[in-house]
């Protein structure tokens, strides 16, 4: 395992299945692929059978927390890899308080946008 993904795993608590989502979302799987794909939607290759899987704070029962697609298009931007993004989502940010994945799930969303703008800089 690399630095990189022994972070992640450790910063992380639950994850999700691609299946999963789309059942809870009703959608087909094609449908959420296309959200990777088009890098609306993070998902990471992990586990043992190198499945892929979604942070499940990313999730929400409409769909995707808001802002999250906005955030990823910011920090992608400034250079970001999906790692990196996943780590600096779920990393504290004392500025904040808390980590950016959570001030998203809780609608403050201007708040991390604003702070993944300063990444660019």
């Amino acid at each position: 395992m690399s630095e990189n993904e022994s972070k992640i795993e450790s910063l992380v608590r639950e994850w999700t299945y691609l299946p999963d989502i789309c059942e809870r979302w009703g959608v087909r799987v094609t449908e959420v692929r296309d959200m990777v794909r088009s890098g609306q939607l993070i998902a990471v290759r992990r586990g043992p059978n190198k499945s892929l899987q979604v942070p499940a704070a990313f999730i929400t029962d409409e769909g995707l927390v808001k802002h999250l697609s906005g955030t990823l298009t910011l920090l992608r931007d400034a250079k970001f890899t999906d790692e990196e993004i996943i780590e600096w989502l779920f990393t504290e940010q004392p500025s904040l308080p808390g980590s950016p994945i959570e001030a998203l799930v809780e609608n403050r969303g201007t708040e991390v946008k604003r702070r993944a703008q300063a990444e660019l800089i």
